[in-house]
């Protein structure tokens, strides 16, 4: 093909960690150029902000508009509206599509997604103007990008939690020998945050201030000093009127306790399964975390205590896929081994 011949300066390469929570676009030669929220706001069908201005009108907007997620536990729930969020992104980043230098993409997907939700998210990104779209399990890209040697033959165990699901995957050879999926990850932190102060305040906040609450005081175990507080404004669900109350950081952990057993839960699971020559090489090396929440405090002491490995947390955790999706651009051999089947 004519484009294949182009020089790099006119089709640039693309790696994009689609994921629930934030879209991070990783560009062939320049790193990270985009990072923002994944969430657009309609009016009257036409779009109308994306990213970090559609995130501010969530819980803000009047009947006419609408801010929402085009994506729900890792996978698109609205093609439409996905298909247009890639447009912008891909343009914004500095790549809108022209007919002879269209760019190749790669998009993070979850393990286990079904064959019509693989097929959704390329048609989403060819539509958005990709020439040819590849897709990397995410977990498989995370490592990449934490730096683990994944070609080796020995056992890396990562453990991935985004927003919309936590993803446990061992691999070696650069394959995944076996993998956990839950639907369970930082977006059901927040919920539980809404749910706790429901229930115990009669409160009602928005997804945003439960982001900033898990963000503040989000832990997996109790955290040495003295407790941390802070103001929480929302509406009183028994008078109506609005209200401010003063939670702590005990009281978060408690909210979130449920999704932290899951989380570990998830992990012991998958340990269970592993071949005993790879788990041999997982006491050494242990357990790396990515993703936005293994930044949860605490997580990886818990993780510690409950598996009896090390843990680490991977240096950059939240750009570890997009980081990972832009190596294998470089490295053309790498991406036939870990893209799946087209």
């Amino acid at each position: 093909m004519l484009s294949d011949l182009l020089p790099r300066s006119l089709s640039t390469d693309l790696g994009i960690d689609l994921g629930t929570a934030n879209t991070v676009v990783f560009m062939r030669g320049q790193g990270i150029v985009l990072n923002e929220p994944s969430i657009v706001a309609i009016q009257d069908g036409s779009l109308l902000a994306v990213g970090h201005d559609a995130k501010a009108m969530i819980g803000r907007t009047p009947g006419h508009i609408t801010a929402t997620r085009p994506l729900r536990d890792g996978v698109i729930a609205d093609f439409d509206l996905a298909r247009r969020m890639l447009d912008y992104f891909i343009s914004k980043a500095g790549r809108r599509p022209h007919a002879l230098s269209r760019p190749r993409v790669v998009v993070g997907i979850p393990c286990g997604i079904t064959e019509v939700e693989q097929r959704a998210v390329r048609d989403s990104a060819l539509q958005a103007g990709a020439r040819d779209v590849y897709l990397v399990e995410e977990p498989m890209a995370a490592a990449i990008g934490a730096g683990l040697p994944i070609s080796a033959p020995e056992g890396n165990l990562i453990v991935d939690i985004g927003g919309g699901t936590t993803e446990v995957a061992v691999i070696s050879v650069a394959g995944v020998v076996h993998s956990k999926s839950v639907r369970t990850a930082g977006d059901e932190m927040d919920e539980a945050i809404i749910q706790y102060l429901r229930k115990h305040y009669n409160l009602l906040v928005g997804e945003r201030q439960a982001e900033a609450i898990k963000i503040a005081l989000g832990s997996a175990v109790s955290l040495d000093g003295a407790p941390q507080v802070v103001e929480v404004k929302g509406r009183d669900l028994v008078d109506g009127i609005p209200k401010s109350i003063v939670i702590t950081d005990g009281e978060v952990r408690e909210a979130l306790r449920e999704i932290v057993i899951i989380i570990v839960e998830t992990v012991q699971a998958c340990l269970e399964r592993i071949p005993p020559e790879l788990a041999a090489d997982i006491v050494d090396k242990g357990i790396v975390l990515t993703g936005g929440g293994a930044l949860l405090r605490g997580l990886d002491d818990l993780l510690r205590k409950e598996t009896r490995l090390p843990v680490t947390i991977a240096e950059d955790p939240m750009s570890c896929v997009a980081l990972g999706l832009g190596r294998v651009l470089d490295e053309w051999r790498l991406l036939t081994q870990v893209a799946a089947p087209a």
